[in-house]
């Protein structure tokens, strides 16, 4: 096919204009208590010249701000590096704990023009290694099955002026801290889950401002979290290997302007009493008795002679390691936007969609009312609640945890609000049920959405309205289902569910920036993984899933997800962290084959009505499980295992069709949209009969009245094999259809998020927020748009771009936030043609691909057609096409 190259440079270079923005480290921006020894650095390149390149790069970072603002770094001056670079490894001097560092960048560009240096960035470093805590762990009792949570107080004079105060918090279980009555952050739900006896998290906090010289307190509540799990449901988190009463240690570092030092430490004589959290359960729900609240227990100066002193009580793990990722917060109120009060001690709220999150109810009434305010997703023929499709898995042993009902118990003075700190639920609906007459109005309660607040790096907006509202319910779906580690949903279940995951982690890197969770979550991987290389069905786990539902088409999360964070980043460190890991995997799955072939897995998951064979599906997740490993392997330079794997994967592959293919019909097994799409999609199909396949795969969606009929993994493949192999239009007719079964289906009946099971009257399998059939959200900048990574030059280094337009859809546009900037993909028809705009951003470069035009001019100038059609290659800029198909 011949090439168009644009070498697009601007002449005039005398005045230069590349600079460093958005700075980063680890991912995060200023972040603090990072454990890391080199840590990432990165940055985007501002430059909208067309054309514009990084040539080179310096980097200074040091201890002190005015001399790194000055081109001065005590730690690092890297010199001027020749080189494209935009996410480089920390290279200097050794970092110390407890020290806030300060950076910048410089850039030239393709010139060789030096650009104005960055504004100065910074992060700071924590512990660094577990021997530089200096607090004990402290409890209040041995007692796990005490329901209360515990209240913990320290006050502490500081008798010199402060000059920087910083606390770092380990808890098992989950904490909220105070200090001088004031709550630290808006995190919720810290530190997050964990397998708590093989590794805790810590958080840290800059507390300059909070911590005042002469007196102050420190408080702390501890909640349940997943670490004392009192709720009984079928996964076996009550018994748990490493349950027991919530637990933290506290360290609260105080440096003086005269550069002394103070350590306030948690021991035993911090004091401890019994909270107004009657109750708590992450897996339920929170009870909350308002009488027991105790003014001022957090502030200095407050009576705690009747309170206990705390207990000390052993480290839950010996690994206790930086919490380095974006946190949970509530991200959004909404107000019901329906209200029916049944009677004067019963109201039904309707907050219009599905959310993952809590409701804040606000009240008045007389001393030990007690208010009951049940979340479900349904509400049943009569308008009332509705829990049937969500507590299926629930095993309460008496009436006092009931599911994903709050308590709320007044204590009579006036207008009192209470909203859940230790839990979340999965709802739309809320009912209120009080004890007592009691007047609630449509403003008396508030829904506050909740999820890893992991920033958006993608929209998508088209011509079709019902496309748009699928994209959106797929986008909530994900982040319902995001909380330090990806789950299948936030009501029935919470579990890290590793097929899930896998299935939508193209979805959730498109649209949102989530590498910190999944590295945080790969590491839950590696703590999980049995010495054979088995991993669990769930992540974390208490035990449950070792023995079903994993295998290689679900628990692939292993090699899938970093592959795919390799592909959307540039970064091969998770891939290097978990090389072992994928190895110790695929070889167990090899030991357990036969002939290169698994049995080994659940299969295709909730199919519309057709299952394909659980050894096919599964042999194709072997068999891509060994190609990444392959790959990994000759990318980290192992050359012996990239030769060993990939011949593994070559016979995995020649199994799978030996006993599957019929090449002289080109089909598979029963020539089932799951069989030929996955074969399709995962590179299985020989290439002289891939359009044969691709063609019988039309033919059978066709036949199936052009709608799906597949399961959770033929839905990762199904759209994708038919858009990359000349079907794009039946792709989208195929998404876009609004008629049983379908994903438009679902928004049409009401749907504000996606389903669990494609009938939405179905007798099991009906949460209706779960991401697991989410892949159409990566679908529509694939496909649609065409913005595809470059596994030769990942990170979007190098964007492959093939929009495709589909005949049935007037407008589309994608844009997705990529490491070197923003990627944008948008169309629209103009009566016999379609104008076509593209952005590549900076740094970066692109080959764009119109195979099915005509004729196709750019920026005005006709180009020429070759024999496979239109391919041209692209520098960084801005580009109008009209093309004539």
């Amino acid at each position: 096919m011949p090439l168009i190259c644009l070498a697009l440079f601007t002449a005039n270079s005398a005045q230069a204009k590349s600079i460093a923005v958005q700075l980063q480290c680890e991912y995060l921006t200023d972040p603090i208590g990072l454990d890391t020894p080199e840590p990432r650095l990165r940055w985007k390149m501002e430059d909208d010249r067309q054309g514009a390149r990084q040539g080179a790069y310096r980097i200074w970072v040091g201890t002190e701000k005015n001399e790194v603002d000055q081109g001065k770094g005590n730690m690092w001056e890297s010199g001027m590096i020749k080189g494209a670079e935009q996410l480089v490894r920390y290279a200097g001097r050794p970092l110390q704990p407890f020290t806030r560092y300060y950076w910048r960048v410089q850039l030239w560009d393709k010139d060789d023009q030096a650009g104005a240096p960055s504004e100065t960035a910074s992060f700071e470093t924590g512990m660094m290694d577990i021997s530089n805590w200096q607090g004990a762990w402290i409890t209040d009792t041995r007692d796990e099955d005490l329901k209360p949570a515990p209240y913990f107080r320290k006050e502490f004079s500081a008798e010199k002026p402060i000059a920087k105060a910083q606390v770092y918090v380990a808890a098992a279980g989950l904490y909220e801290l105070f200090v001088n009555g004031e709550r630290i952050g808006d995190q919720q739900l810290d530190p997050m889950y964990t397998r708590f006896d093989r590794r805790n998290l810590y958080v840290a906090y800059d507390l300059t401002e909070q911590v005042r010289s002469g007196e102050n307190a420190i408080g702390v509540i501890l909640g349940n979290g997943w670490y004392n799990h009192q709720s009984t449901a079928v996964w076996y988190f009550h018994q748990a290997p490493w349950r027991a009463r919530p637990k933290f240690c506290l360290d609260l570092r105080i440096t003086y302007e005269d550069g002394t030092t103070e350590v306030i430490s948690t021991d035993n004589s911090w004091k401890t009493a019994l909270s107004p959290v009657i109750f708590n359960s992450i897996y339920t729900a929170e009870h909350y008795d308002a009488r027991l609240e105790q003014e001022g227990w957090n502030e200095a100066g407050f009576a705690d002679k009747e309170w206990r002193n705390a207990e000390l009580t052993p480290s839950p793990s010996q690994n206790v390691l930086a919490q380095t990722l974006h946190p949970i917060r509530h991200t959004e109120s909404i107000r019901p936007v329906g209200f029916r009060k049944i009677s004067d001690r019963q109201y039904i709220y309707d907050l219009g969609k599905n959310i993952a999150g809590v409701s804040r109810i606000t009240a008045r009434g007389s001393a030990g009312t007690t208010l009951r305010l049940t979340h479900s997703e349904l509400l049943d023929d009569e308008g009332m609640i509705d829990q049937s499709n969500i507590d299926i898995h629930y095993r309460p042993t008496d009436d006092s945890d009931p599911f994903q009902t709050d308590i709320f118990i007044l204590k009579g003075e006036g207008e009192e609000s209470f909203t859940p700190k230790f839990n979340y639920k999965g709802f739309q609906y809320v009912e209120v049920v009080s004890d007592q007459p009691i007047e609630l109005n449509q403003e008396s309660l508030t829904g506050l959405v909740m999820h890893s607040d992991v920033p958006p790096v993608g929209r998508v907006s088209s011509s079709n309205p019902t496309l748009d509202k699928i994209w959106e319910a797929t986008n909530s779906s994900y982040l319902a289902n995001l909380f330090g580690y990806p789950t299948d949903c936030p009501q029935r279940e919470k579990n890290g569910w590793t097929g899930d995951a896998h299935i939508a982690i193209e979805t959730g890197l498109y649209n949102f920036d989530g590498i910190t969770v999944y590295e945080k979550w790969l590491g839950d991987h590696r703590d999980e993984q049995q010495p054979n290389g088995v991993l669990p069905a769930i992540i974390p786990t208490s035990g449950w899933g070792y023995q079903w539902a994993n295998g290689p088409d679900w628990t692939s999360t292993i090699a899938i997800i970093p592959w795919n964070i390799y592909l959307f980043y540039g970064d091969a460190s998770l891939l290097e962290a978990c090389y072992d890991n994928i190895k110790r995997y695929v070889d167990h799955i090899t030991d357990i084959s036969q002939d290169h072939l698994t049995t080994w897995g659940l299969g295709d998951w909730v199919p519309v009505k057709s299952k394909s064979p659980v050894e096919f599906t599964s042999s194709i997740y072997y068999f891509v499980d060994a190609s990444i490993l392959a790959r990994t392997a000759k990318l980290l330079g192992h050359d012996a295992d990239h030769q060993k794997y990939s011949a593994l994967a070559d016979r995995i592959k020649a199994a799978i069709n030996a006993k599957y293919l019929k090449p002289e019909t080109a089909s598979y097994g029963s020539g089932l949209q799951t069989e030929l799409s996955a074969a399709l999609h995962w590179g299985i199909v020989p290439e002289e009969l891939r359009q044969q396949v691709a063609d019988n795969l039309a033919q059978r969606v066709i036949t199936d009245k052009r709608h799906i009929d597949v399961g959770l993994l033929g839905t990762k493949t199904i759209l994708n094999a038919l858009s990359d192999n000349g079907h794009a239009d039946l792709a989208y007719t195929v998404a876009a259809q609004e008629t049983f079964p379908s994903w438009g289906w679902w928004i049409v009946s009401g749907s504000t998020t996606l389903s669990e099971n494609w009938d939405l009257e179905a007798g099991s399998d009906i949460s209706r927020n779960h991401i697991m059939f989410g892949e159409i959200g990566a679908w529509y900048y694939k496909a649609l748009g065409g913005i595809k990574p470059d596994p030769a030059e990942p990170g979007f280094k190098h964007v492959l771009l093939e929009p495709h337009f589909v005949p049935d859809l007037q407008q589309f546009s994608a844009t997705h936030e990529s490491p070197y900037g923003e990627i944008r993909s948008s169309w629209e028809r103009k009566g016999k043609k379609v104008s076509y705009q593209l952005t590549i951003p900076p740094n970066s470069r692109g080959t764009v691909v119109f195979a099915d035009a005509q004729k196709i001019s750019m920026n005005g100038k006709n180009l020429s057609k070759g024999e496979a059609g239109f391919s041209v290659e692209l520098l960084a800029g801005n580009y109008e096409f009209e093309i004539e198909e």
